[in-house]
């Protein structure tokens, strides 16, 4: 087990299972520190620390991305699922306390009213998820706070391209940065890659 902040909170009414795509959910996130050993066997410093607890009774999986948003300021992080919370309602997540203070709060608020999305889209769109790790390790300093898929081409048989922008964000400003992927649809296998920023 890892530990909590040390802020309780009300218990909220529990929301129906969550099967929507791009379904928006009213919940709750807190934060942790992380610990050593996860329910997903991922480590909570996995994508840049942007990761998250969930309830079991939620429907997410190991590994899947989720897009939170606080509504109060729009700021949006994409989380990975790293852990579980056993007695946590469905619609309530624990953010590790990098993600949470990236959408733009101090820890200290404890508990923060936030929008759930789920994002099977990064899952089905091959590279989305991908890049988006390229990006991260490619800015350091910045959150990946949201992305568009902008299209997809062949290039040749045995060559596809597809694009992707992403909105970075860190204290000082916010970013574009196009993310671009030269694949082999027959293999699945990268040719290349391009990250560029966008002139706003």
């Amino acid at each position: 087990m890892y530990p909590f902040n040390r802020h309780m909170y009300q218990p909220q009414p529990m929301l129906p299972f969550f099967d929507g795509r791009q379904q928006v959910i009213q919940g709750q996130a807190t934060w942790t520190e992380g610990g050593q050993v996860t329910q997903c066997n991922i480590p909570w410093s996995d994508n840049e620390y942007q990761t998250v607890a969930v309830s079991p009774r939620s429907g997410f999986q190991c590994g899947q991305s989720l897009k939170v948003r606080n509504p109060q300021n729009t700021r949006e992080v994409i989380v990975e699922v790293v852990d579980s919370v056993p007695n946590n309602p469905p619609n309530r997540i624990n953010l590790h306390k990098r993600a949470f203070e990236a959408l733009g709060v101090d820890p200290d608020v404890g508990v923060l009213n936030v929008e759930i999305i789920p994002s099977p889209e990064l899952e089905e769109e091959k590279f989305g998820k991908y890049l988006i790790e390229l990006v991260q390790v490619g800015y350091p300093g910045y959150q990946v706070t949201n992305y568009n898929f902008e299209g997809s081409e062949e290039v040749s048989s045995n060559r596809t391209r597809e694009a992707y922008l992403y909105t970075l964000v860190s204290p000082r400003e916010t970013i574009k940065v196009r993310g671009s992927v030269v694949y082999n649809p027959n293999t699945n296998r990268v040719i290349s890659f391009d990250l560029s920023e966008v002139e706003q």
